[in-house]
């Protein structure tokens, strides 16, 4: 056993152990031998005492002058990480890592990867290095695969928005074998996904979940279906979950629903229901399942919780099984805490207000809704629509105007309405409500105005608000009243031009370019007439008197390619209407310009384009 450290020792260690710390290079050892003497110690045992009794407190490493630099540069690193990320499989497995990248590269002359010794030899990076600087650079794949940011979303009260998805039951399956309609564990071997047979068994003879949870309470509602995910099972799942379930608090038709993109999700019947409801419709961006992560949660809550129960239960019905997820439900959402709000969930959904919870009407209306698409009707001259054998007032639709279509659709909660679907200013669906316009008992509309006792008119469309503008703009009036004066004065000659005149409807024929052309060479017709054939021919002008008359009238002698298309087309003479046209044909295709240029138009006879 050690003995208790001397004190007076211990003074004479710490103070060795500071000249050791104080003492210049080479100095050192002389102290250790001094120490040794007095204490009678060996050199060896002083080293150690002294660093039993005193505290190192070494000088900070001196940072590298060149810390923070790398010889790979910022384009290198960039190809290496591409060639990573191009051999990465789907599922993010990279079969390429990014030693084996390099080597590829360096063979194809991509990259250099290298760097200048001290001694001015060059030599190649190794993978340290070049990982290092990857990660530098922020283009390591561990980088360039991380998650983006996400945003934190908040709903306004519960049922304000409802997040809803399904999926296939990995364990669960329904067999379709004669009269065998038990549910049980499949056998693995059975249902093996490599095998291309069963992909279809795993679609048609699974359980599907669907689970829709309340984005503010987090209430959770989960529901059973086979066949696999369509709109008609999202259609039914829908109604059950909207329509109150006994004692079950959490109901109502939300006001936005939030899903993955899918042709089940946006198919007609799940669509025609959500729209006769005036529910909006959110479809995520495809690749994100952090957009509506509280249901993908929930998914994973109930198969670790209820569906490990169906192994010791049995259970032999589509109706056994939603039984039972519903008593789950239940007990989930009354007991558990939710760690956002640190309520139960049920606890937080009742804090919903009257206005907010919209009860639903009945389940075989709302089934009714799925499969019942908006049709087209057309705006007749009384600003109304034909629908379901009922005139409907459309006065009331914003924007509308005679002859436009409009989508109408059943209304879910008045049987004896109607619904338009316009689309607002900010770009979203909405629905209008429409009344039906009465008959009386001669066949008159209710509300029409009396012959020779009222009169009456709809307020004035878009169409005609623009008409009435565009006809003080024509007359320059500043109200409707003055422009129809106008117009008056205009129809008898007296008021001023449409835009005060500044429209020239000939301006354009007058500075359009037209060339001039020279009449084409053709052959008399010999209609074979006696008289016509003793008639004396028709007059003309001696080609040379006549070349000789279009020199004097043009100022210039005649060329001698104008001669030569003259005389080709009329050896002997020339029509007198001809010697004027060829005149000025030659007058705008003159000689020279300013310049000296030769500005001789091609000649041409007349009709050649």
């Amino acid at each position: 056993m050690r003995a208790a450290p001397n004190p007076a020792v211990t003074q004479r260690l710490v103070h060795y152990g500071q000249a050791v710390a104080d003492a210049a290079w080479g100095r050192k050892t002389a102290i250790y031998q001094e120490a040794a003497r007095e204490l009678g110690l060996s050199v060896q045992t002083v080293v150690r005492r002294i660093g039993e009794v005193t505290v190192r407190t070494a000088a900070p490493r001196k940072r590298r002058s060149d810390a923070g630099r790398s010889a790979l540069t910022a384009r290198e690193a960039s190809v290496i990480a591409l060639d990573v990320l191009e051999h990465m499989r789907k599922n993010g497995k990279r079969l390429m890592g990014i030693e084996d990248a390099v080597e590829e590269l360096r063979a194809n002359g991509l990259i250099r990867a290298e760097r200048v010794t001290g001694d001015g030899e060059v030599v190649p990076l190794s993978v340290s290095a070049i990982t290092a600087a990857l990660r530098k650079y922020r283009l390591h794949p561990d980088q360039l695969l991380a998650p983006a940011p996400a945003i934190r979303m908040a709903s306004l009260h519960p049922n304000h928005c409802w997040q809803i998805d399904a999926s296939r039951c990995v364990m669960y399956y329904l067999p379709a074998q004669g009269r065998d309609t038990g549910l049980r564990v499949a056998d693995w071997t059975d249902y093996y996904g490599n095998k291309p047979k069963n992909v279809a068994r795993q679609v048609l003879d699974s359980l599907w979940r669907y689970v829709v949870t309340d984005h503010t309470s987090g209430a959770v509602f989960v529901w059973y279906v086979v066949g696999g995910e369509t709109g008609g099972n999202l259609a039914e799942v829908f109604v059950q979950a909207i329509h109150q379930r006994g004692s079950d608090p959490f109901h109502g038709v939300p006001r936005l629903c939030m899903l993955d993109p899918g042709g089940a999700n946006t198919s007609p019947p799940f669509m025609n229901l959500c729209g006769a409801l005036r529910v909006q419709v959110q479809i995520n961006r495809p690749k994100n399942p952090r957009a509506k992560g509280q249901v993908e949660k929930a998914q994973d809550i109930v198969e670790r919780s209820l569906e490990s129960a169906f192994k010791l239960l049995r259970l032999t019905t589509l109706e056994q099984v939603n039984a039972v997820a519903l008593q789950w439900a239940r007990w989930f959402n009354a007991t558990q805490v939710h760690t956002r709000h640190n309520m139960t969930r049920y606890e937080a959904w009742m804090r919903i207000a009257p206005d907010q919870l919209v009860i639903a009407p009945g389940i075989g209306l709302c089934r009714e809704l799925a499969v019942s698409a908006p049709e087209t009707r057309t705006v007749n001259d009384f600003l109304e629509v034909g629908f379901r054998g009922t005139a409907w007032d459309v006065s009331g639709v914003p924007g509308v105007i005679v002859g436009q279509k409009l989508q109408i659709v059943r209304n879910a909660w008045r049987p004896d309405s109607a619904q338009a679907v316009i689309v607002d200013a900010d770009g979203r669906t909405a629905y209008h409500l429409l009344e039906p316009k009465v008959r009386g008992d001669f066949g008159f509309h209710a509300g029409s105005a009396i012959v020779g006792t009222s009169y009456q008119r709809h307020a004035d469309t878009p169409a005609q608000r623009h008409l009435a503008r565009i006809e003080m703009l024509a007359t320059g009036a500043s109200t409707a009243a003055e422009a129809r004066e106008v117009r008056k004065a205009m129809a008898k000659g007296r008021g001023p031009q449409v835009l005060g005149g500044a429209i020239d409807p000939l301006r354009r024929m007058r500075d359009a370019v037209i060339p001039a052309y020279l009449p084409r060479q053709g052959t008399a017709l010999d209609v074979g007439h006696p008289v016509a054939q003793h008639a004396a021919a028709p007059a003309g002008t001696d080609t040379v008197e006549a070349l000789q008359r279009i020199a004097r009238r043009i100022g210039r002698s005649i060329t001698r390619e104008e001669n030569r298309f003259v005389k080709a087309r009329w050896p002997d003479a020339m029509p007198e209407a001809q010697i004027e046209a060829l005149a000025a044909q030659f007058l705008r295709g003159g000689p020279t310009a300013a310049d000296g240029t030769d500005r001789r138009l091609p000649l041409r006879a007349v009709g050649e384009a």
